[in-house]
């Protein structure tokens, strides 16, 4: 409780100093002087802002319509440097807040190896002055005209691969080959350059939790030095539910001698496939086989051998084998 008294004894203490400082006499001469001086100081801004200036203003250039097999010989100007003169308050609208269109240079008509192109001083002055207010002076500007030089790139098609990943959801496969639309694209630059290029790359995608057929439009991966046409490719992944479906077929042989018969054991093998429902139906045991070369007996010391499919569908991608393992042995047929 005392703590509490001496507090609120203190806060008027010094509530009843600042009071008093307001009121002293130097103080209050001070802000009456402040005052004049923020007041003659706006109406300075404001005097100085009815006198005329000058400033320069920056205006970008943009290149539309460049054909992909032609080449700047030297970099073109990227802006138009204007010198303009207005009375203060109007200047500052050109200073702050306010965005320059851009000056076009249409270069579609441009052909032959190599060639230049004017825009000519008139034109520029005319493009710089309807973006100014009626009242502004326009100077000088620089450059006075905009002149591109420019040549023919060498060329040639390149084949497009797709660079990324696919995950699937559970019970969900790629099921198929991926497509890209156009498979090949044309590759612009040097010739030096365009020697070296084979293949050119999509750029790196993900596809997560895919449950359904992907299309995506995909840009091509940049590469320094190298226009590319078009800049984006189609590409298709097709994505589609799985289930799996078992067979058993027979372990065969080939170039087996007359004289000869070849047991294996098993003598069948177990198949269990992750098909897609779209082709589960047609799937057969006819679709597969394993036929093993007499000639790997001979060579095989164990009486083990390692087997694998030696015929099955392109678009299956996963199978096991069960066993993934034969012995064998060889019998003399004799003779009668």
């Amino acid at each position: 409780m005392i703590r509490l008294d001496n507090s609120i004894q203190s806060f008027k203490s010094t509530n009843f100093n600042f009071i008093a400082f307001l009121q002293d006499q130097q103080w209050r001469e001070a802000l009456v002087f402040l005052f004049f001086v923020l007041l003659s100081f706006g109406f300075w801004v404001l005097q100085s802002l009815q006198e005329e200036y000058e400033i320069s203003i920056n205006i970008p250039i943009r290149y539309r319509n460049l054909p992909p097999d032609i080449t700047f010989t030297h970099t073109p100007p990227d802006r138009i440097t204007a010198r303009v003169k207005d009375r203060g308050s109007v200047l500052l609208n050109y200073s702050f807040g306010r965005t320059f269109a851009s000056i076009d240079v249409n270069m579609k008509n441009t052909s032959g190896a190599a060639g230049s192109l004017h825009v000519r001083t008139q034109d520029v002055e005319y493009e710089i002055s309807k973006q100014l207010i009626s009242s502004t002076q326009l100077q000088s500007f620089d450059p006075q005209e905009i002149i591109v030089e420019y040549s023919q790139r060498a060329h040639k098609p390149v084949s497009v691969e797709f660079n990324g990943l696919i995950y699937p959801e559970d019970g969900y496969a790629l099921s198929g080959d991926i497509s890209i639309l156009p498979t090949t694209i044309e590759a612009y630059s040097t010739q030096a350059i365009i020697d070296t290029l084979s293949i050119v790359n999509t750029v790196y995608t993900e596809f997560k939790n895919a449950a359904k057929t992907i299309t995506r439009i995909v840009q091509i991966q940049p590469v320094e030095g190298i226009n590319f046409e078009p800049s984006m490719v189609t590409v298709t992944i097709p994505i589609e539910e799985f289930t799996e479906k078992t067979f058993e077929i027979p372990v065969l042989f080939k170039r087996v001698p007359i004289d000869q018969i070849v047991r294996p054991f098993p003598s069948t093998i177990k198949i269990n496939a992750f098909v897609p429902l779209s082709n589960y139906k047609d799937l057969t045991e006819d679709d597969f086989a394993i036929i093993i070369d007499y000639r790997e007996l001979e060579d095989n010391t164990t009486g083990i051998l390692p087997i694998s499919l030696t015929k099955k569908p392109a678009w299956i991608q996963e199978i096991t084998l069960i066993p993934d393992k034969i012995e064998f042995i060889f019998e003399q047929i004799r003779n009668q």
